[in-house]
């Protein structure tokens, strides 16, 4: 009969951890994912380089649209300039690195017809195999479809 001690053990729980964490330190972070797509849309209004941040799915919704004024307007139903992004809240802890969906919760402070404005969009990430990905543009609570 096999015999295994705690002694014996740790070494392999040891390099079970140094080996997880050395996995991810290439990884963008879900904030990093979505700081970046937001920055594309409405600091550099650049569709493009906002579409490396997305599902396929939603890469061809914001092909659809073309620029980032109506990427603005058509997907994230919020037209701003001269905007300000930070991330307002986020549910993941330390235990990210053994979760695969994360939702991010994002802060719009910028212009919106000529006035001051503060404003603030959901999304939810998917970690694929080596990235992280915003495959949902979430629904404000509250907001009547009609």
């Amino acid at each position: 009969m096999l015999k295994i001690t705690s002694i014996k053990m740790l070494p392999l729980f040891l390099l079970f951890i140094l080996t997880a964490c050395s996995q991810s330190d290439d990884l963008l972070s879900p904030e990093q994912v979505t700081l970046g797509f937001f920055n594309a849309i409405y600091v550099e209004r650049d569709v493009k380089k906002a579409e490396r941040f997305v599902a396929p799915d939603l890469k061809e919704i914001m092909d659809h649209y073309h620029i980032a004024s109506q990427v603005q307007r058509h997907v994230l139903g919020l037209s701003m300039s001269q905007v300000t992004i930070s991330i307002d809240e986020i549910d993941i802890d330390f235990f990210r690195k053994f979760t695969d969906d994360v939702t991010v919760k994002v802060k719009i402070e910028g212009l919106k017809g000529g006035e001051n404005w503060i404003d603030d969009r959901t999304i939810r990430l998917h970690k694929n195999a080596n990235s992280w990905i915003i495959v949902d543009i979430l629904l404000e609570k509250g907001r009547i479809e009609g």
